[in-house]
């Protein structure tokens, strides 16, 4: 994975729950291009929300994929439902708690939410921004009769990074 939309795992509770981290930067190009400053209007940078979902995606794909020990390979199947109900810039952590609501040998279905912690007002604490509802797919497990490479090429080293500089014992 050559993006990671997460910056830290700060709580993993095995088949159940799991909470990361984004630290939101003016340092990260995709701000400038929303909204850049025009003639008339100062520049306004956001985070867009199809990365804050995909920032979920990944906090609840890493939780499937420990469930098992990472030997699934896990897939994003389906985006449910997103809400994303304010604007996240730089400055902001943004905290994803996602939870397992349904898992089999088939996938699983996840249940989210994204708060956001303005630094500037930090005394207000994590607020609401969103939720998003996903589901998951266990590639190995497809009915398509598709045969995929043995090694799992959905968790890579980023992902194996990512939990072990988060003190997240990696299984397997």
């Amino acid at each position: 994975m050559r993006w990671m939309w997460i910056d830290r795992v700060t709580e993993l509770t095995p088949r159940k729950r799991m909470v990361a981290i984004k630290n939101v930067t003016l340092s990260e190009e995709h701000l400038h291009a929303h909204f850049p400053a025009t003639e008339t209007e100062a520049a306004v940078p956001v985070m867009p929300a199809s990365l804050m979902i995909e920032g979920m995606a990944q906090t609840a794909g890493v939780l499937v994929g420990h469930a098992e020990g990472f030997k699934e390979k896990v897939v994003l199947a389906k985006v449910s439902d997103a809400t994303i109900d304010a604007d996240v810039g730089p400055g902001m952590t943004i905290r994803y708690t996602a939870e397992i609501t349904q898992i089999d040998e088939q996938g699983a279905a996840t249940r989210g939410t994204i708060e956001v912690l303005d630094h500037a007002n930090a005394e207000t604490g994590y607020q609401p921004v969103g939720t998003v509802d996903l589901m998951f797919s266990h590639l190995d497990h497809n009915r398509s009769g598709l045969e995929f490479p043995e090694h799992n090429f959905v968790f890579g080293d980023s992902f194996k990074t990512l939990l072990r500089t988060s003190g997240i014992e990696i299984p397997g």
